[in-house]
C-alpha cells in the first residue's frame, strides 16, 4: 500500500507540473519532433538493415553476429 502511495504521489507531480506548463510545453513539442526526427526518419534513410539485406535466414544472421562479437580483435600496426 505504501509504495502504491507512492507512486501515486510522484505520478501527481509530474501531472501537475506539466499541467501548469507555459513555456515548457512547447520545449517538450520540440524535443519530441527532434526524437521522432532522430530515430524515425534518419533509421529510414541512413541506417539500413545490414543483416536483413546480407542473410536470408535467422540462423546465419545469428551465427554472424556471433562470430562479430567473440572474434579476437587484431592490432595491426
Amino acid at each position: 500500500m505504501q509504495i502504491f502511495n507512492l507512486a501515486k504521489k510522484i505520478f501527481l507531480f509530474y501531472y501537475e507540473g506539466f499541467k501548469n506548463m507555459t513555456v515548457g510545453k512547447r520545449l517538450w513539442v520540440i524535443i519530441l519532433v527532434k526524437l521522432f526526427f532522430m530515430f524515425a526518419i534518419l533509421k529510414l534513410f541512413f541506417f539500413p538493415d545490414f543483416l536483413k539485406t546480407n542473410f536470408s535466414t535467422d540462423k546465419q544472421r545469428s551465427d554472424y553476429v556471433i562470430e562479430q562479437m567473440t572474434s579476437p580483435v587484431i592490432n595491426n600496426k
